[in-house]
């Protein structure tokens, strides 16, 4: 049975950040079968294309951070990335590996004509239903829209009350961080038709100081999910899945 984004079995949905990014090392084959055996229901992972054209899944435009390397990945073909980053995935081995859970799909470009090969991965490998695209522009949302009824859109965007443009655009989920997801935000979104996917920390990889929540992307503890649940997410994206495990146990 095909992963059904729009008629989730458990609420929330628990989506395993970048793969997992707290049970290995993020977006690789070893986090995703961590996730899977930690409960997770989907998995997120990062898109982007390298310069032979290979969809690959690596958060960060350039390898300073995970290698050390300023290159950008659109700057290196699939060879050139590996011998930086040995364990990165091309898309239609994330599809591979994640077989059964739902994947989720940062797709960090805005340039419409992306879509094509994301597409034609996704109907190669059979992964359309169990696939949501996360897109970060209503331009792109529509495009995609326009494309595919069959497909899940998740609207990554800046603005938080931008729930009414999202649905008309075409999404079918809405993201806010868990600074900004209010009563009132999740209220507008489900009146739109949305279901609401919840990113747990700060929009960064060091918290600022003073700034609520005080984790950085992907965590959070305890009492933060705990105060999320006030709102009844539909989802909730985090590094570590066996923090809402442990707290249904």
């Amino acid at each position: 049975m095909a992963f059904a984004w729009m008629e989730p079995a458990a609420h929330p949905l628990v989506i395993a950040h970048r793969g997992g990014a707290l049970l290995a090392s993020e977006n690789t084959p070893a986090a995703f079968i961590a996730a899977r055996s930690a409960g997770a229901h989907a998995v997120e992972t990062d898109v982007r294309r390298t310069a032979d054209g290979a969809l690959v899944c690596v958060h960060d435009a350039d390898l300073t951070r995970l290698a050390g390397d300023p290159r950008r990945v659109d700057e290196l073909s699939l060879q050139e990335l590996r011998c930086c980053l040995p364990a990165v995935m091309t898309l239609d081995e994330a599809l591979a590996v994640s077989k059964g859970l739902g994947v989720l799909l940062d797709v960090k470009m805005t340039d419409s004509a992306i879509l094509a090969p994301i597409m034609a991965l996704l109907a190669e490998g059979e992964a359309i239903e169990r696939t949501m695209l996360g897109l970060r522009d209503l331009a792109l949302i529509d495009a995609a829209r326009m494309r595919s009824d069959a497909v899940n859109i998740l609207a990554f965007l800046e603005d938080p009350d931008s729930a009414p443009q999202a649905r008309r655009a075409g999404a079918d989920w809405f993201r806010l961080w868990e600074g900004a997801a209010t009563a009132l935000r999740a209220a507008t979104a489900r009146a739109e038709g949305l279901r609401l996917a919840v990113m747990v920390g700060q929009p960064r990889s060091e918290p600022l100081p003073g700034e609520y929540p005080p984790f950085p992307v992907g965590h959070i503890d305890h009492e933060g999910l705990e105060e999320l649940a006030a709102i009844k997410p539909d989802a909730i994206l985090l590094d570590d899945p066996r923090l809402i495990a442990s707290a249904r146990s």
